[in-house]
């Protein structure tokens, strides 16, 4: 799985030092939310800018960041943290610390491989509004993860959809850390290592493998 991932080479035309973190956890053993995710306290070496470069890009895909906010952005702003599951709470808690946008996503609820493209505008993405189950679409040129059934997450890291959120069912998951110019590549690392870190704690037996996609 990890090895199909393909980042378009309109993202890369778009931003060139985009680099992501891939990770398959396989073996989970979720279960409903502790209250113990850990520290969310700065990590050494978090400055405070990652978040600009973000809500930069999102202008560069004619997405305004103050209406649509990359997913740390709004994590950041909230304070406490949600109470989600136990492997949410988990990637919610590292990127925080590690000022860094963190998806993740259900293995097996994906129709193919992941890939990062610019949006056609006919995707289908499954989402909820008012408590009820809808399909909408992606803007054209919207940056969307996606598999071969639609859209799996909005705008790079606003949203993603319901169809392959993690759950307290969820056994095998696919994260998906971002990083974008000035951020430490070695922070990007590090990042991966505290929240296998945090999965192990979780589920002892969970096999976690990575691949990183650097410039």
């Amino acid at each position: 799985m990890l090895e199909q991932i393909v980042i378009d080479e309109a993202i890369r035309a778009l931003r060139p030092d985009f680099a992501v973190l891939l990770m398959t956890a396989e073996g989970l053993a979720n279960g409903p939310s502790n209250g113990r995710a850990g520290d969310t306290a700065a990590a050494d070496g978090v400055d405070g800018g990652h978040v600009e470069a973000w809500r930069e890009a999102y202008r560069g895909f004619g997405v305004n960041p103050k209406r649509a906010r990359p997913s740390v952005d709004a994590l950041l702003r909230r304070g406490d943290l949600p109470e989600i599951n136990r492997v949410v709470d988990a990637y919610n808690t590292v990127s925080v610390r590690f000022e860094l946008p963190i998806g993740g996503e259900d293995l097996d609820a994906y129709d193919g491989p992941a890939r990062l493209v610019r949006a056609t505008g006919d995707e289908p993405f499954d989402t909820a509004k008012n408590g009820e189950a809808v399909v909408e679409h992606p803007d054209p040129g919207e940056v969307i993860w996606r598999d071969d059934a639609g859209v799996t997450c909005r705008r790079w890291n606003w949203r993603q959809c319901t169809r392959t959120r993690i759950t307290e069912d969820t056994k095998n998951a696919l994260f998906i850390l971002e990083r974008l110019e000035p951020y430490p590549m070695d922070l990007l690392v590090a990042a991966g290592e505290a929240l296998t870190g945090l999965l192990t704690e979780i589920s002892p037996g969970v096999v976690v493998r990575t691949r990183l996609i650097d410039p």
